[in-house]
C-alpha cells in the first residue's frame, strides 16, 4: 500500500468518525477508561520527570520554579559523591542486600510453592492460612523489637549482610503465595509424566516446574526488588554506622533547602536512588504483567 493510499485511508476514517454522531456514544466507556489511565500515568510520571529536571538545574534556575532550566548543570551529581564520601559503598550495599534478598526469597518461594501444590505435605492448609493471616498485620511495625533482639543475639547489628534475612522474612509470605498460584496453573499430570520417565522431585521441579512458572518468578523478582531497594525502617533500626547503611537511609539524612544541600543536589540523590528500580522494571514489565494476569486467572 502506497503512502498516498494510507493517507487517504486515514483521512477517510477521520471523516467517517466525524460524520457518525453515535461514534462517541458507542466508545464512551473506552474513552473514559483511557482518559483515567492516562491521568494516573501523568500523576506517576510528572513528579519523576520534575525531579530529574531539578537535578540538572543551576541553583538560580531551581529558585525560579520554571520546569525547563535556562542552564543545564550536571555538577550536582559530582557534588553528591563529594559530600557523601560513603555513597559508593552505600550504593553497593543497596545492590548487595537487594539481590541477596531477591535470590534467597525467590528460591524459597519456588520450593514452597512447588511443595504446597504438587507434593501436598501434611499441614499444607495450615501453612497457607498462616501466610494469608500474616498479610493482614503490619509486620514491620509489630516485629521490629523482636527482630532487633534476634539480630543482637546473633551479633548482626550494624552488619550489611545481616539485613538480608529480615528482608527475606518480611517478603516471604507474599512470594510463596504468588508462586503457589503459579504452580496451580501447571497440570499435575506433567509432573506424573516426568516421574514415570524416571525424574525425581528435584529434577521434575527444574525441568518441568521452573520453565512453566518463569513469569511468576519475574513478578516476585520485581516485587522483592522494589521492596528491598526502598526498605528504610529495618535498615535505620539495625544499623548505626553510615558505611553499613543502604541508599534510602542515606537519602533521609540529606535535607534540602538553600544551604549545603540545595534542591538540585537533593534531587540528584533521589535520581541515584530510584534509577535502578526503574531500569529493572523497564526490562521486565511485559513478563511482570503477564505473570500477574496468569496469577489472577487462577488465584
Amino acid at each position: 500500500m502506497t503512502d498516498a493510499a494510507i493517507t487517504l485511508q486515514g483521512t477517510g476514517a477521520r471523516e467517517a468518525v466525524s460524520q457518525d454522531p453515535g461514534w462517541f456514544q458507542r466508545n464512551r466507556s473506552a474513552i473514559v477508561r483511557h482518559a483515567v489511565i492516562n491521568l494516573f500515568n501523568l500523576i506517576i510520571i510528572l513528579p519523576l520527570v520534575w525531579v530529574g529536571m531539578m537535578s540538572i538545574k543551576s541553583r538560580p534556575d531551581s529558585m525560579r520554579g520554571d520546569f525547563w532550566p535556562r542552564k543545564f548543570d550536571f555538577t550536582h551529581y559530582a557534588y553528591v559523591f563529594e559530600k557523601i564520601d560513603t555513597l559508593p559503598i552505600n550504593l553497593f550495599n543497596s545492590i548487595y542486600v537487594t539481590f541477596g534478598t531477591v535470590a534467597i526469597t525467590s528460591v524459597c518461594a519456588v520450593l514452597a510453592g512447588y511443595a504446597l501444590v504438587h507434593l501436598r505435605p501434611r499441614g499444607g492448609a495450615f501453612i497457607i492460612a498462616t501466610l494469608l493471616v500474616s498479610l493482614y498485620f503490619p509486620v514491620r511495625v509489630v516485629s521490629i523489637i523482636s527482630i532487633y533482639e534476634i539480630q543482637d543475639n546473633l551479633g548482626l547489628i550494624n552488619s550489611t549482610s545481616g539485613l538480608i534475612l529480615p528482608y527475606v522474612t518480611l517478603q516471604l509470605a507474599i512470594s510463596v503465595l504468588i508462586m503457589r498460584s503459579m504452580f496451580q496453573l501447571v497440570p499435575h499430570e506433567m509432573f506424573e509424566a516426568a516421574k514415570i520417565d524416571g525424574a525425581g522431585p528435584w529434577k521434575s521441579l527444574w525441568m518441568v516446574g521452573v520453565p512453566m512458572v518463569r513469569n511468576g518468578l519475574v513478578v516476585i523478582f520485581i516485587v522483592n526488588f522494589v521492596t528491598a531497594w526502598g526498605e528504610f525502617l529495618l535498615c535505620s533500626t539495625l544499623t548505626n554506622d553510615q558505611v553499613a547503611r543502604t541508599m534510602p537511609v542515606v537519602l533521609a539524612g540529606a535535607q534540602g533547602g538553600l544551604g549545603q544541600w540545595s534542591w538540585p543536589a537533593l534531587a540528584a540523590v533521589y535520581v541515584l536512588v530510584v534509577t535502578p528500580g526503574l531500569i529493572a522494571f523497564t526490562f521486565a514489565q511485559k513478563l511482570f504483567f503477564k505473570g500477574l494476569a496468569e496469577g489472577v486467572t487462577k488465584g
